[in-house]
This record gives structure tokens, sequence and C-alpha cells, in this order.
């Protein structure tokens, strides 16, 4: 029996679910904790994954984020995982992670 498809809240919800779990793991260590980074990637898989079953419309209605290049990373963490850098996992956090995050919450105002 095949699962039931998540409706648009709840892929949402699961991307701001996985923001929360990233900043929880960074606060227990910084990215060159092997556990630490893991923990980390694996949530932006979830972020790629989950962006990437979004309508293209609702997608539309934030711009400024390279939704493409969300779902791009997500592809090349999973299955390029050994070229996986401390560097940008660091930088995707410090420096998309917040505006995702902003961008995130006005969709789930939007779709109620």
């Amino acid at each position: 029996m095949r699962p039931r498809p998540r409706a648009t809240k709840q892929r949402l919800e699961d991307v701001v679910g996985a923001i929360r779990a990233i900043h929880g793991h960074l606060g227990r260590g910084d990215l060159t904790d092997p556990l630490v980074f893991d923990a980390v990637r694996m949530r932006f898989v979830e972020i790629g994954e989950a962006v990437g079953a979004l309508p293209d419309a609702l997608l539309a209605s934030e711009p400024s984020i390279p939704w493409p290049e969300v779902v791009a990373m997500r592809h090349k963490l999973a299955h390029h995982y050994y070229d996986a850098a401390v560097g940008v996992l660091a930088a995707t956090v410090s420096d998309d992670l917040p505006a995702l995050e902003a961008a995130v919450g006005r969709m789930l105002e939007r779709v109620g």
C-alpha cells in the first residue's frame, strides 16, 4: 500500500521542523563534529525533498529564494555525500537559512 501524499502545509511544516532541528544540532556542536555535520546534512536533504514537492505557484510567491538550488543541494547531499564540505553547509546555514525560514513562514501563513 502506497503512503498518502503529504499536503502542501505538511511539506512546509517539514521544512520548518528540519530548520529547527538544524538549529538544535548546531547547539550541540559545530559542523566540524562529524555527528553534527551528518545530522545537519540529512536535514538539508529533508528540506530539499519537501521543497521539491511544493507547488510551483507557491514557490513563485517567494522569488528571492533560489528554489531550484535548494532542490539541487538535496540531490548533491544525498547522491554525492562524499563531496559535501563543511564550508558549504556552514555558509548555507549562516547566509541562506534565515531567509529560507522567513520565506517558509510567510508561505505557511498563505496556505493557512
